[in-house]
């Protein structure tokens, strides 16, 4: 076991304490960002000036008449940017822009004494735009070849062979969406400028030092010009890693120029047309089978929706490959990924950056082609999961694939799946307008950074006279729960209770070149930043505490607030007499830590290397019930088992478990996003732009029963104590709703039937995959031998995501 991963007596992670705000939260007593602008004196308000065109070239921009508002103090554009006019890492995001990229875009902001002024002095700002061609969907971005970005190629074994080798051959297409993130708090920053020229700027932003990176450039000065300090976030998953940035500019160029304190927070509707969301996808697949069901070969290449710039996307689509194989060993292997560039919104990261986009389609292959292999589900699956000794197309070495076994085999157990499924089909052959299913899927998810050089973080802790422990880290604070285990962390290695231990809020001017808090790392980067910090005190107190003693350092213990010997008998002293007799022997009490996750290696060129630490397993089981004359559904009954190693916070893991569950199956079920399609003005414009029209999950969609249990006997060694990542995860273990409702609608049809299902599922799309089912009746379709092409529903023009596949048996060749 490694010094990391090795827990001490009686540690305080690994205990079930609440959220370290939790009170503050339900009490409505927590800081946001946009909260301070009541503490600031002064304030100016910052207003986009849009231009409500999909595509078009700004040929007059006069904002001489938005001067004449009363309130308005300036209006921002191009020519006040002394630095670089753009907000992104990759310069295709210019700030001022010359050129409408997106429905919304914002060409200037206004500056104003009320929010009020300067949503009217940015209605009086003339613009002037000549209209361009406009891509919407990602088809007609295929069809255009207009692509951006790296394409990687990811190749293993010989796939040509492997299709010929294999006994069935399926080919098929499929298109899914993407979702908002919604979170609670839209984008917010709040920024001014000191007497030195100091400036400051509170922002809601999962990358402060690349927030503070991009506020350099953009005003023309050194990042040791510029701080910037997360409080905290009212939800991120992602969307808050890159989209802040310009943001937080916009607000820092008000402040320097005018010398006042700027805010800007976009409400609902701002936030939701302006900012990217995760990435759609489209996906062209050829997958062989053995005749025992038994994967052989995929040839696929993914699509993803990246909007009017690259943002994130290369290492979004990246992950994708990656994650093409989920838990399921697949020798010959050819995956090629591409970024659409589209006349939308800049797609950004979103909880699972990647993976459940590559996951969904060997996911949907499985659920489609399993009754066309005349296989079980559950059993096709469970049959094609990795075994030990087996690498992923990338080259990696799955370790501890028994572990995804473990899990499938206690939710069998647990959930009483064999008596379950025997009710199932008893229900659904004594029901003729509504069907019970039950989907069961896994997930194996790599952590890490796939960049080798976002692997690495640092933390400050400083132990006051008094004995009191402050903490600071890179890592930010979403609700997800960090702050909780770095607080748990840093008692557990003092050896004290968890009271003695503060943190404070993520600054750039506390821990520099931080990465952000994201690929589900910030626990495993940061802990072990925090646990180092400790240790290097500590080291230092057990050498004041041995001459105390009079004993070697090596037999002092600090335990429970206390140092001794190891001896039964040997005398104490209390932490705070330990601390206070340090000062007073001019003892250091405070370092600077670093961690780094040794181990990995990438090459993106080849796409290979080992660019994980390790892979996160989980299995989910969901049992839904589904209503022949309207397509409406329900959820019964999830069961959970996932893999966190040995938990750092059970109480915030199992909290993240059931609410990543609950995100993803908002992906696959609920949330569709719908841009206007059409050759109207309105071209490009969203129209799922408020939680009237874009429905979020909801206590109506609550599973009525929801298990959920952390895997046993998961130590990952190499780990800080043992622990493994539970961000992003669980949300694909909702894989299971979707396949259940798939298996649910194919029900109403004949035994074997493969129905099509869009993603996202929604009631309307479970009606057509019904009415499918029972054409295959209607035309007396049974399933002797395989099928040809699936007929596509009815109003397929309706839904983003309609997969056909075809079978042939050698042999007879695949048809285009």
């Amino acid at each position: 076991m490694s010094a990391l991963s090795e827990r001490p007596a009686n540690p305080v992670v690994g205990e079930s304490i609440p959220h370290e705000s939790a009170s503050l939260h339900v009490t409505g007593l927590a800081l946001y960002t946009d909260d301070l602008v009541g503490r600031t004196k002064d304030c100016l308000h910052a207003y986009p000036v849009q231009v409500f065109q999909a595509h078009a070239t700004v040929t007059r921009l006069d904002p001489t008449p938005a001067l004449d508002v009363p309130g308005v103090v300036r209006v921002l554009t191009a020519e006040d940017v002394p630095g670089v006019n753009d907000a992104g890492i990759k310069h295709d995001e210019p700030l001022f822009p010359s050129e409408v990229c997106y429905f919304g875009h914002p060409v200037a902001w206004v500056l104003a004494d009320t929010l009020e002024a300067a949503r009217l002095g940015a209605a009086a700002v003339v613009v002037e735009a000549d209209p361009l061609p406009a891509m919407i969907n990602v088809k007609e971005a295929i069809a255009a070849k207009s692509f951006q970005g790296a394409q990687p190629h990811m190749e293993r074994g010989d796939v040509d062979a492997g299709f010929e080798e294999a006994a069935h051959v399926f080919s098929g297409e499929f298109e899914f969406a993407g979702q908002e993130h919604f979170y609670l708090e839209t984008n917010a920053a709040l920024a001014h400028v000191d007497e030195n020229g100091q400036v400051f700027v509170q922002s809601s932003t999962q990358h402060p030092s690349e927030t503070q990176e991009i506020i350099a450039h953009v005003l023309g000065v050194h990042s040791h010009d510029v701080t910037v300090q997360c409080l905290r976030m009212g939800g991120g998953f992602g969307g808050k890693e890159m989209q802040p940035h310009g943001y937080a500019a916009i607000a820092a160029l008000g402040a320097t120029l005018t010398g006042r304190p700027v805010r800007l927070r976009l409400n609902r509707t701002q936030d939701m047309t302006m900012t990217g969301k995760r990435h759609g996808f489209h996906a062209e697949w050829r997958v062989g089978f053995d005749r025992d069901g038994r994967l052989v070969a995929l040839d696929a290449t993914l699509t993803a929706d990246g909007g009017w710039s690259l943002d994130l996307s290369e290492p979004v689509v990246s992950r994708a490959l990656c994650h093409v194989d989920n838990a399921y060993w697949i020798p010959n292997v050819r995956v090629n990924g591409r970024i659409a560039k589209t006349n939308k919104t800049s797609q950004t990261a979103f909880r699972g950056f990647g993976g459940p986009q590559g996951m969904i389609v060997i996911e949907d292959i499985l659920g489609r082609c399993a009754p066309l292999l005349r296989v079980d589900p559950m059993t096709l699956r469970r049959r094609n999961f990795y075994v030990k000794g087996q690498s992923t197309p990338y080259g990696q070495p799955v370790r501890h694939p028994e572990r995804a076994v473990a899990a499938w085999d206690q939710v069998v157990a647990t959930g009483d799946l064999n008596r379950r499924l025997e009710e199932v089909a008893r229900y659904n052959a004594e029901h003729e307008d509504t069907k019970r299913a039950i989907g069961v899927t896994p997930v194996k998810f790599g952590i890490s950074f796939n960049l080798t050089a976002f692997n690495q973080a640092g933390a400050l802790v400083h132990v006051y006279k008094d004995g009191s422990v402050l903490i600071n880290h890179g890592g930010t604070e979403m609700g997800q729960g960090l702050h909780t285990k770095m607080l748990q962390v840093a008692a557990t290695t003092f050896g004290i209770p968890l009271s003695k231990v503060r943190l404070a809020p993520t600054r750039t001017d506390k821990v520099p070149n931080t990465s952000a808090t994201a690929a589900s790392s910030g626990a495993d980067l940061n802990g072990g930043a925090v646990k180092n910090a400790c240790e290097q005190i500590k080291e230092r107190l057990l050498q004041v505490a041995a001459t105390s003693l009079g004993i070697s350092p090596a037999d002092v213990r600090i335990e429970d607030g206390e140092a001794h010997g190891v001896a039964y008998t040997s005398a104490r002293i209390s932490w705070d007499e330990l601390v206070k007799t340090a000062y007073f022997r001019r003892v250091q009490l405070f370092a600077a830590g670093y961690y780094r996750t040794e181990g990995l290696h990438w090459d993106s060129q080849l796409f290979q290397g080992e660019p994980f630490k390790y892979f996160a397993y989980g299995v989910a089981a969901t049992e839904v019930e589904v209503d022949g004359f309207t397509g409406a559904y329900r959820t019964r009954r999830v069961d959970i088992v996932h893999d966190v190693g040995d938990s750092l916070s059970p109480l915030v893991d199992i909290g993240q478990i059931e609410g990543g569950y609950v995100q993803g199956a908002g992906w696959l079920t609920l949330e569709d996003l719908r841009w206007d399609e059409s050759d109207r003005p309105s071209r490009g414009r969203l129209a799922t732009q408020a939680a009237s029209t874009y429905k979020l999950p909801s206590f109506s969609e609550m599973p009525e029963v929801f298990n959920v249990a952390l895997l046993q006997q998961a130590h990952e060694d190499g780990a800080v104590y043992g622990s493994k990542a539970v961000g992003e995860p669980p949300l694909m273990l909702a894989f299971s709703v979707r396949e259940a409702l798939r298996q649910a609608a194919a029900a109403f049809g004949p035994v074997g039937i493969s129905v099509d299902l869009p993603s996202p599922a929604t009631p309307e799309a479970v009606y057509w995959a019904v009415e499918q089912a029972r054409r295959a009746t209607e035309h007396g379709h049974v399933q002797e031998g395989f099928p040809g092409v699936v007929p596509e529903q009815p109003g397929a023009d309706a839904h983003p995501a309609h997969p056909t596949s075809e079978h042939y048996e050698k042999p007879v060749p695949a048809r285009a």
